[in-house]
């Protein structure tokens, strides 16, 4: 590598450059003009572009599903109905969630697994972790009735 560098001189490149700009060639501008042009083509491809300012703010088009003039009684049967709803989703998550652990308990069994022991360590871990400081869910129910019995008392 060394030897590369040796042989390489800036004066022996400026007068080699010279020496070939001095003959008489027809096309040497257009030459010129189009390896500059690509030398700048490759230096604006290296440059990051970069962000000017900040960007625009969206545009926030806002979309009404309710009527905006409901009563408070229709604001909370309707707020009702979607609780009831989701009460009902729940209880088929919950029921599937137990199906499945009967099934994982039915192959725990197969399989000659202590599953009732796993249990109770599972229970003990969750009892250990501590209990909810939230309203029990009897106390949310109660609550969820006495909204929607505002409803219809209204």
């Amino acid at each position: 590598m060394k030897g590369f560098f040796r042989r390489i001189s800036p004066r022996r490149a400026v007068s080699d450059f010279r020496d070939e700009w001095k003959k008489p060639t027809p096309h040497r501008w257009q030459i010129l003009g189009v390896a500059m042009a690509a030398t700048f083509c490759v230096f604006m491809l290296m440059i990051p572009s970069g962000q000017k300012g900040p960007p625009a703010r969206p545009e926030v088009m806002l979309i009404n599903t309710f009527d905006g003039d409901r009563t408070e009684g229709e604001i909370i049967a309707t707020n009702c109905a979607n609780q009831e709803l989701k009460d009902a989703l729940q209880a088929r998550l919950e029921e599937n969630a137990e199906r499945k652990r009967e099934v994982y308990k039915a192959l725990g069994r197969a399989t000659f697994i202590d599953v009732d022991a796993i249990e109770a360590e599972a229970e003990a871990e969750r009892a250990a972790e501590g209990g909810d400081t939230g309203p029990t869910p009897e106390e949310i129910a109660l609550s969820v009735e006495e909204y929607c019995a505002r409803a219809t008392a209204g």
